[in-house]
């Protein structure tokens, strides 16, 4: 019993993202319940999957561009679309950030606090690709819509040209969200 009690206070005081070792060289790390493990696996994989400077997940879509699966977070509101994919050290394969906005307008990004190289799809209402620009790290240039659009999609630099996808392409998957 002294053991998971023992576990719990140092569960409880880590980070969600704290290395394994540090439970490791906890006292009588050797007989972990089965109970204890399982929180320890629970609060791993909270680590793991928690956004960087995020509090709560992102929501997130799954959109086709052709036979390619897109899976991208949801900035849907003023915070999420402000905060994008700042500070991100990378992006995982095929993920990226679909911007949504209320109306279609005249929209625009730039890359300040934004570590990594990206590419932008500005889309039309029904997911056709208007125009699609390569984004520089670290940079406050503008880049925008050739035309008033809803929704703009960040990939990792050059994902829209290595996959074959162009000013008028259409992704599915795209629609109303509120």
């Amino acid at each position: 019993m002294r053991t998971r009690v023992r576990l719990c206070k140092v569960l409880a005081t880590m980070k969600p993202s704290a290395p394994l070792a540090l439970v490791l060289r906890a006292k009588n790390a050797r007989s972990i319940t089965t109970l204890g493990a399982l929180a320890l696996a629970g609060l791993l994989a909270y680590g793991a999957a928690r956004p960087q400077d995020a509090a709560e997940l992102t929501p997130m879509v799954q959109l086709n561009a052709g036979i390619h699966l897109i899976h991208a977070e949801v900035a849907d509101n003023d915070s999420a679309r402000m905060r994008g994919l700042m500070f991100r050290q990378g992006l995982a394969p095929n993920h990226g950030m679909l911007f949504v906005f209320d109306r279609p307008e005249m929209q625009c990004m730039w890359m300040r606090n934004t570590l990594i190289a990206l590419s932008v799809a500005f889309l039309d209402d029904d997911g056709t690709v208007v125009n699609i620009e390569e984004m520089k790290p670290q940079t406050d240039e503008s880049h925008c819509a050739r035309r008033p659009v809803r929704y703009a999609l960040e990939m990792s630099a050059q994902w829209f040209s290595r996959h074959g996808i162009t000013p008028g392409s259409r992704l599915q998957g795209i629609g109303p969200r509120r």
